[in-house]
């Protein structure tokens, strides 16, 4: 046995003599706690300690980084945030653009969304049936969710800037060119468009594996039967199918109130405030700006988690009443 054998056999003995300690001292209930002790500390660092500071800064005013250089005020920032003549009014705001950040993301979210859960939808069906090629379709509509979301902002700005690969094209048949990113409809359709094109692919496979998952004797009892493709369709496929429905929305609606990625490299949140979401209102008003307030940034940043707790539990709540 050669020193460097023997050291390692030290090392990984190291731990026996303290687990044969807490075996003996320790309940059997209480003695799984000591294995997940090191990701509950982990967990607690990144996850529950971040928490805390933002709750603390939400909390304090000023533009000092420094938590000890920072005044308390309580729940002022809420307020700064909430105080509006007209809620469906973002210009009659304290913080107009913080609500434009609103109105944009629930814009956002209901085309994206909605469009989102239709195209996988179809996919799905039409990948689930024997086609030619079925096994490169698949891949191909999954491709896009491998790529970073930096990369494809940056591939469909390429395509959709003024000299751009689009604009190349409308050239070529004597048509003018379009500033898709510059004009506020075309940004926000194109911005939805990219979210679309970068995650339907994700989306589709949750939905292809629920339908594949659906026994095979219920699709052959429906045929004996001469049951309408869309009657099979609306009677038998959707309804088994809706526990992946389910977890789509949610997840998709999810994914829609947290956008950043794509549209800050795509269109920085312009022209004007056209594509500027909630997300991107927080990091513009805690770290973009010259004076830089972490205490407002904080303050939304908990508003949106509150949304996200309450989408996160409405997924919990019907993934139980599917099992």
């Amino acid at each position: 046995m050669t020193p460097l054998t023997t050291l390692f056999g030290v090392v990984m003995n190291l731990p026996e003599r303290p687990m044969r300690w807490a075996q003996g001292r320790l309940r059997e209930g209480r003695l799984g706690w000591v294995f997940v002790a090191p990701n509950l500390a982990v967990f607690a660092l990144f996850s529950f300690l971040p928490v805390a500071i933002d709750i603390y800064y939400a909390l304090t005013g000023g533009t000092a980084l420094l938590p000890s250089e920072r005044p308390y005020v309580g729940a002022e920032n809420f307020s700064s945030l909430l105080v509006c003549d007209n809620y469906f009014d973002a210009d009659s705001c304290r913080r107009d653009v913080f609500w434009h950040g609103i109105w944009n993301t629930l814009r956002f979210v209901v085309f994206q969304v909605g469009l989102m859960l239709s195209l996988s939808l179809v996919t799905a069906l039409v990948l689930n049936r024997k086609i030619i090629g079925r096994g490169f379709f698949r891949a191909a509509f999954f491709y896009p969710v491998l790529l970073s979301p930096v990369v494809v902002a940056l591939i469909w700005k390429w395509i959709l800037q003024r000299e751009g690969v689009l604009n190349a094209g409308f050239a070529s048949v004597g048509a003018a060119p379009v500033n898709w990113l510059l004009d506020a409809n075309w940004a926000f359709f194109w911005s939805v468009f990219v979210s679309i094109w970068a995650h339907m692919g994700f989306y589709t496979l949750i939905l292809l594996a629920g339908l594949q998952a659906i026994p095979a004797e219920v699709h052959e009892a429906a045929s004996m039967d001469a049951t309408p493709p869309f009657r099979h369709f609306r009677k038998i496929t959707l309804p088994l199918l809706m526990p992946n429905l389910l977890v789509v929305l949610v997840l998709g609606l999810i994914r829609a109130v947290q956008m950043f990625d794509e549209v800050y490299v795509l269109t920085g949140g312009g022209p004007g405030t056209a594509t500027t979401f909630i997300v991107q209102y927080i990091y513009k008003t805690g770290f973009a700006d010259q004076v830089r307030q972490y205490g407002l940034a904080a303050a939304a940043s908990l508003l949106l988690a509150f949304v996200l707790l309450g989408l996160t539990l409405v997924q919990l709540k019907g993934m139980r009443r599917g099992a």
